[in-house]
């Protein structure tokens, strides 16, 4: 247990197939199942990325996609918004970036350590401070982007421009 439990402090996302091989090349002859039977008993397990990270949230609206058949072919036309995840080696940090379809170029971004909403619209002001308004912002369907605090970030920068349609496009 003390192996196992110095090898997960150093390499947190490895689970009992990996923890065992790593035991056998150090000489402690152990199974798999061994090896999960243990790591339950510590209260441990590989820390990695679950799934259904996407999974929808009742409370959030589910809104239509409008880019279908739009012929996007200038600057600030078309802004989109995600975010990704980077694996560190004690869990993940995330980078928020918002980019012009047009152009490709990288308007505004962020890291952050979790995965809020704040932070959506942080890079989101950025990007309107150095770059003006879009035509068009683009997003997934992310809790992020979903959070009323971003929705209220987009329909304030439009109360000036035109009416919004929210979802995964918002017309400012």
């Amino acid at each position: 247990m003390h192996h196992i439990d110095r090898l997960h402090l150093e390499h947190p996302f490895m689970g009992s197939r990996m923890l065992r091989d790593q035991l056998n090349r150090a000489g402690v002859d152990v199974g798999r199942k061994h090896v999960g039977t243990l790591m339950k008993r510590m209260g441990i397990e590989a820390l990695y990325r679950k799934p259904n990270t996407s999974k929808k949230s009742p409370s959030n609206k589910i809104y239509p996609y409008l880019l279908r058949g739009l012929v996007i072919n200038r600057a600030n036309q078309v802004w989109a918004l995600d975010t990704t995840y980077i694996p560190m080696s004690k869990g993940f940090v995330y980078l928020t970036a918002v980019v012009d379809w047009a152009s490709r170029k990288v308007l505004a971004a962020k890291v952050a350590i979790t995965l809020e909403s704040c932070h959506a619209v942080d890079v989101l002001q950025k990007a309107f401070n150095l770059h003006g308004r879009p035509e068009i912002v683009n997003t997934d369907q992310g809790s992020q982007f979903t959070a009323q605090e971003f929705v209220e970030c987009v329909k304030d920068a439009s109360s000036a421009w035109t009416d919004v349609v929210l979802g995964e496009i918002m017309y400012l």
